[in-house]
């Protein structure tokens, strides 16, 4: 998995199928605490309005309806001093975020107290989610981080994730996989 690092944005992700909730979450022991998987946003932070937080999380199943790309977002309310990469890269590889045999996964981590937000992307999406395209999109939701509004942050990052994930025609969709079958 490669890291991408970019102001103060990061993006990453290692092969996941469990971004659902389930009745007993799995939970990843990081600096930053421990953190169970609950759903597709795990808003520790606190900084996602509800309605914003519902709105979200359909926009997150959409990708991997079309795609089987699963995309999950966490905040979170610090990093204790453990660096960004890291907790990102545990998060993902811990939470199985995205199909273990295409490693399909993408992980927008968010830690607004330590102005770091990081992007994980699973090794099956290295090529079609580049550092160069994850720059573009971490550049673009930092004026709305500056502007204290981090929920329109997260929502226009996700869109231009989404929007990337969908634009790929070549990779087999899910209605193509089962008719196929």
């Amino acid at each position: 998995m490669r890291l991408l690092l970019a102001a103060s944005l990061v993006l990453s992700l290692a092969g996941c199928h469990r971004a659902q909730a389930s009745v007993n979450p799995v939970v990843v022991h990081t600096a930053a605490g421990d953190i169970a998987l609950t759903g597709r946003v795990v808003d520790r932070a606190g900084i996602i309005p509800d309605a914003d937080e519902l709105r979200l999380t359909k926009r997150l199943e959409d990708p991997e309806k079309d795609t089987t790309d699963q995309l999950v977002v966490v905040t979170l309310g610090g990093l204790n001093g453990g660096r960004i990469e890291d907790v990102g890269r545990a998060l993902g590889d811990g939470w199985g975020i995205g199909r273990a045999d295409v490693d399909n996964g993408v992980l927008l981590l968010v830690a607004p107290n330590d102005r770091k937000v990081r992007i994980e992307v699973g090794l099956g999406l290295e090529g079609l989610l580049s550092d160069q395209r994850a720059t573009v999109i971490i550049k673009d939701m930092l004026p709305a981080f500056r502007g204290n509004r981090p929920a329109q942050a997260i929502e226009l990052g996700v869109g231009e994730i989404s929007s990337l994930l969908a634009s790929d025609k070549q990779r087999p969709r899910r209605k193509m996989q089962k008719e196929a079958a």
